[in-house]
């Protein structure tokens, strides 16, 4: 993974992603010293973020390095300034760029132009390092990701498309309930069943949450509405009715079945109060786990370890 972009969980093998894991674990039990002492990243984003931004910043910290956070406001990608020039501008200042945008194109633009290594930190189409941090969380509480049944209830956004792919390449069985019309795209789909069929995993697509959260081992969902979709909220709170994560739910989950959510939630929409509150919930440890994601990701690019 040195020196390589990460736009998608597809750029990287699915022995990576089994490295990724295995580095965060060590540097979350082990610590983490001056790995990227000297270092510098530099945090573009279009669209404002409570934990990509505070797990990135800590991330460099703890690592040794320093974090440069620019919003839309300071940079104005495609605005005030193209995409290419500030992929090239960066370059000479930092050694690696994090993006947090809108289109899937932004990211790939600034990896096209820049001299550095570029992460995506989100976009419309994928959020990649949440779904390494997600399959860390499943790992720790599963002990492997390999065999783990994971219902993903709601719409197949870019979350439930990094997810996805992320169980599928370490053999976990996913079922994915989501209203017709809000499937994942198929040709990621194509791509999910691509690696389950070498993994040994699965990857299906129901209309019933009932059905998805059968035997399941994680039930995980995200909000109805994303960022840039506030117009389209009320349609989609009636077409995702029913699709609510409850305590009533789970009942048809394993008896030892958690609850998982990116954040932000919108309580009372996608998951009850008294789910997200209940003992199964390991919300926030997940959570946390994206700081050890991205401290790996950011010491295995940058060469902060040996692999």
């Amino acid at each position: 993974m040195l020196g390589r972009d990460f736009l998608s969980l597809a750029d990287i093998t699915p022995s990576e992603l089994r490295l990724v894991i295995d580095t965060a674990l060590r540097l979350k039990r082990d610590g983490h010293g001056g790995l990227l002492s000297g270092r510098a990243l530099a945090l573009v984003f279009e669209k404002p973020s409570l934990r990509t931004r505070v797990s990135f910043e800590r991330a460099m910290q703890q690592l040794g390095g320093h974090a440069i956070y620019l919003s839309q406001a300071e940079v104005g990608i495609g605005v005030r300034e193209p995409v290419k020039d500030i992929a090239r501008v960066l370059s000479q200042y930092v050694d690696v760029i994090a993006a947090r945008t809108f289109a899937q194109s932004t990211i790939e633009e600034l990896a096209r132009y820049a001299a550095v290594p570029v992460i995506n930190a989100l976009s419309d189409d994928e959020h990649p390092c949440q779904a390494v941090a997600d399959v860390l969380t499943i790992h720790e509480r599963f002990g492997t990701v390999t065999g783990v049944h994971v219902a993903y209830i709601g719409d197949g956004n870019n979350v439930a498309r990094s997810l996805m792919l992320a169980v599928a390449m370490l053999g976990g069985h996913i079922t994915l309930a989501c209203p017709a019309g809000y499937e994942p795209p198929g040709h990621v789909l194509e791509a999910a069943r691509g690696y389950a069929h070498a993994s040994g995993g699965t990857v299906r697509i129901v209309r019933e949450p009932q059905e998805a959260v059968r035997g399941a081992d994680v039930v995980y969902t995200d909000v109805w509405t994303s960022m840039g979709q506030e117009d389209e909220r009320f349609r989609r709170q009636r077409d995702f009715a029913g699709y609510q994560v409850s305590l009533a739910l789970m009942q048809g989950a394993a008896p030892h079945a958690v609850i998982m959510h990116d954040l932000p939630a919108h309580r009372g929409e996608e998951i009850l109060d008294e789910a997200i509150e209940s003992p199964q919930s390991i919300v926030f440890q997940q959570a946390g786990n994206r700081l050890h994601a991205q401290k790996a990701l950011l010491a295995l690019i940058l060469g902060g370890v040996a692999t």
